[in-house]
């Protein structure tokens, strides 16, 4: 899973305890961690508890010596459920939004796209990360769908994952904090999550059998991130013509996040964790410059186009999506037009993201 252009070729292990310890015990071990430390993030209401979690549990076993590897084949299935989820956020409701307002979205979405590329662009070019890990780092998008994107396009997956989660925390702490004091929003009930809620089986063997089967495809053809687009594609499709409905249930998807997590946890050693400590004073300045030019870009919406300030701030939020669609639905504002900008940005990430990480890459080797 080592990126060619990572910069870290060092595969030795680092040294632990757990390389005494039997094989099935120390995935024993990972899996307790990986269960307490979720459900202590699911306690404090972090988004992305379910792939964090399993991700910070193998960090710390991989760096202690446990020499664990998550096989290929589940790490696709996992990279085909995420691909359905995404396509499960479209509704008729958001393409309604944008068709009626498109001009707007599409001025938006490009002007943090560009922000967010040049501060990629600009900490590669400093040194401080290699140049396709710098743009998929600080790109606003989904955290898990980037980190896929990034290993498709020769990114540092590690370096990825640990700059795009603390970016999702920082943008829900602002956002939720911004709500809370500027505009006296209270949060409002938080749903429990039902882990095994009613399952219709035959709906799920059709969603899982036609997301594997484009994801066999994408690996078979070698498409950049095909794995998790193709499905995301074909289950889209296939759900909006009424063939499928996607409904996959918790317990299905945290074994989906727990897999992405494992994968890219274990393949931690101190000294990229030593790289990442380092580099954080410009991964903390990148996150405040797009929070802040987000806030700028939802000043300008207000004045404007006369658009609420609220709705407007967590339109224009960075990411990630599931995280504002928490807070917009717990606040008093315009969730369809929040929605509608924020999957519109995803999607557009994913499109323009493979050809602004090849141009950042050329720049920086030229």
């Amino acid at each position: 899973m080592q990126p060619s252009s990572s910069g870290f070729s060092d595969h030795t292990p680092d040294p632990g305890l757990l390389t005494q310890l039997p094989v099935p015990l120390r995935w024993l071990l990972l899996l307790a961690l990986s269960l307490l430390l979720s459900a202590l993030l699911q306690l404090v209401h972090l988004p992305g508890s379910l792939l964090l979690g399993p991700m910070v549990a193998a960090i710390v076993v991989a760096t202690n010596g446990a020499r664990l590897s998550v096989h290929r084949m589940p790490y696709i299935g996992a990279h085909s459920l995420l691909g359905c989820v995404i396509a499960r956020s479209l509704d008729v409701g958001i393409l309604q939004t944008f068709a009626a307002d498109w001009p707007i979205f599409l001025a938006i979405v490009l002007a943090v796209i560009g922000a967010s590329s040049l501060m990629g662009y600009l900490m590669a070019r400093s040194g401080s990360l290699p140049g396709t890990t710098a743009v998929w780092g600080t790109s606003a998008g989904a955290a898990s769908a980037m980190m896929l994107m990034a290993e498709a396009h020769g990114g540092d997956v590690r370096l990825v994952a640990f700059m795009q989660y603390l970016r999702v925390v920082c943008v829900a702490s602002a956002a939720s904090l911004v709500a809370a004091l500027f505009f006296q929003v209270r949060g409002g009930p938080v749903h429990e999550i039902v882990w095994f809620p009613p399952v219709d089986w035959i709906e799920l063997a059709k969603t899982l059998a036609v997301s594997f089967a484009a994801s066999a495809v994408g690996a078979r053809l070698k498409i950049p991130a095909g794995t998790m687009l193709l499905p995301l594609i074909a289950t889209a499709a296939l759900h909006a013509a009424g063939w499928i409905t996607i409904d996959l249930p918790p317990w299905l998807l945290a074994i989906g996040y727990a897999t992405l997590g494992w994968k890219i946890g274990l393949s931690f050693t101190r000294r990229i964790l030593r790289h990442a400590a380092h580099a954080l004073p410009q991964i903390l300045a990148s996150i405040v410059v797009l929070i802040a030019f987000c806030a700028g870009l939802a000043a300008l919406l207000t004045y404007q186009f006369g658009i609420d300030p609220l709705t407007a701030y967590l339109a224009t939020s960075p990411g990630g999506l599931d995280s504002v669609a928490i807070i917009a639905a717990s606040t008093p504002v315009d969730l369809s037009f929040v929605m509608a900008l924020q999957t519109v940005r995803l999607f557009l990430v994913l499109l323009l993201g493979g050809p602004i990480s090849k141009f950042v890459a050329r720049r920086i080797e030229g």
